[in-house]
C-alpha cells in the first residue's frame, strides 16, 4: 500500500484512520464534503492532499480515486435519528455513493476498498455475543442502506477484480468526535455536562452498548488492507459490553457529576449488543487495545481542551 484515498476523511474516524496510514509512510488523500467533517480534524497533518467533495459526485469520485491502489471508504450518512430524519438523503449517500466509489475503484482498477460497514445492520439481537452469522435483520434506513452497500461491495469482488473487505463497527467513540443532534451518546454525556446542562437515560440504563475507540478502528482497517488476499464482512468492536449505567459511573470518575433524568426507550434503539470478533482476529490480527475507563478519560480530556479553546 503505497497511496490510498481516504472518503470522510475529516470525520472523527476518518481522520483517525489517516493517521494510522501516516505512521507506516503512506500517502494519503481525503475526499470529504465536510457535511460532518472538519478540516480541524486534519490541522497538522502533512503528506495529506484534501479535496472538498460528495461521494454522490462521480466525477469528484473518479478524480479522488485517481493514482491510489487502497481505498478506505468511510463517507456516509450515519446514524438511525438522521436516517429516519431523512431516508431518502441516507440512502443516496450510504447506498448510491458507494456505488460511485466503487464504479470508479473498478475503472482505476484499485486493488483493495475497505468499507465501514455498521452493526445497525443486525436489528434487535437474537444471540449474544453478536457473529458475523447473525440474523440480518435492519430496522431502520441506515441499517438498510449500510446492509445494501456492504452487499453491493461483495458483490464487485465476484464480479471484478476488487477485493472487498466490510468492516461492522459497534459503538465508536475516541477524540475528534463532536456532539450535535445525531450524535452518539459518549460525545452526547460529555459535551453536555460540560456546558452545563443535564442528560437523560433513555430507558433504565442496563441496556448494554459494545464500545470500540477509534484507534482501534483504525488499526482494523489498516490491518484489512494490508491482509491483500483478504475479503468479506468483519465485526469490529472491543469484544466488551457495559451498561449505560456503567459508562456513567466511568464519567462520574472522570470528575463529571451529574444525577441523570429518565426518559421512554426511544424507536430503532437495540436493547443489548456485544460483537464477537474472532473473525478479525484469525484473519488480519485485529485485537484491540484501549479499554473504556482509559478511553473515556481521554475523550474527557479532550473535550475539555476543545470547550477551552472555544471559550479563549
Amino acid at each position: 500500500m503505497k497511496k490510498a484515498l481516504v472518503t470522510g476523511g475529516a470525520g472523527f474516524i476518518g481522520s483517525t484512520v489517516v493517521r494510522a496510514l501516516l505512521d507506516l509512510g503512506v500517502s494519503v488523500r481525503v475526499l470529504d464534503d465536510l457535511s460532518t467533517g472538519t478540516v480541524d480534524n486534519l490541522d497538522g497533518l502533512r503528506r495529506v492532499e484534501f479535496l472538498q467533495g460528495d461521494v454522490c459526485d462521480a466525477s469528484a469520485v473518479i478524480h479522488a480515486i485517481a493514482g491510489v491502489d487502497t481505498v478506505f471508504h468511510l463517507a456516509a450518512s450515519v446514524g438511525n435519528k438522521r436516517s429516519l430524519d431523512n431516508p431518502s438523503r441516507d440512502a443516496q449517500v450510504n447506498l448510491l455513493g458507494t456505488i460511485q466509489v466503487l464504479e470508479a475503484c473498478r475503472a482505476a482498477r484499485v486493488e483493495k476498498i475497505v468499507y465501514s460497514s455498521s452493526a445497525g445492520i443486525f436489528g434487535e439481537l437474537k444471540t449474544l455475543p453478536i457473529a458475523e452469522d447473525h440474523p440480518l435483520v435492519p430496522e431502520t434506513p441506515y441499517g438498510v442502506t449500510k446492509l445494501a452497500a456492504e452487499k453491493m461491495c461483495l458483490a464487485y469482488t465476484q464480479l471484478y477484480d476488487i477485493r472487498a473487505v466490510c468492516l461492522r463497527y459497534f459503538n465508536v467513540y475516541g477524540p475528534r468526535q463532536r456532539f450535535d443532534a445525531y450524535g452518539n451518546v459518549i460525545p452526547k454525556f460529555v459535551f453536555t455536562l460540560l456546558k452545563g446542562g443535564d442528560i437523560e437515560v433513555y430507558g433504565d440504563g442496563q441496556q448494554t452498548r459494545d464500545f470500540v475507540h477509534a484507534r482501534d478502528v483504525a488499526q482494523a482497517n489498516v490491518k484489512a488492507a494490508l491482509a491483500t488476499e483478504v475479503t468479506g464482512v468483519f465485526n469490529i468492536g472491543s469484544g466488551t459490553r457495559v451498561t449505560i449505567n456503567d459508562l456513567i459511573r466511568i464519567l462520574r470518575a472522570n470528575g463529571l457529576e451529574f444525577s441523570p433524568t429518565t426518559g421512554p426507550t426511544r424507536s430503532g434503539d437495540v436493547r443489548d449488543s456485544l460483537a464477537d470478533i474472532s473473525s478479525a482476529r484469525m484473519a488480519f490480527g485485529y485485537k484491540p487495545s484501549v479499554d473504556l475507563a482509559r478511553g473515556v478519560g481521554e475523550y474527557v480530556a479532550w473535550a475539555k481542551g476543545e470547550m477551552d479553546h472555544k471559550l479563549a
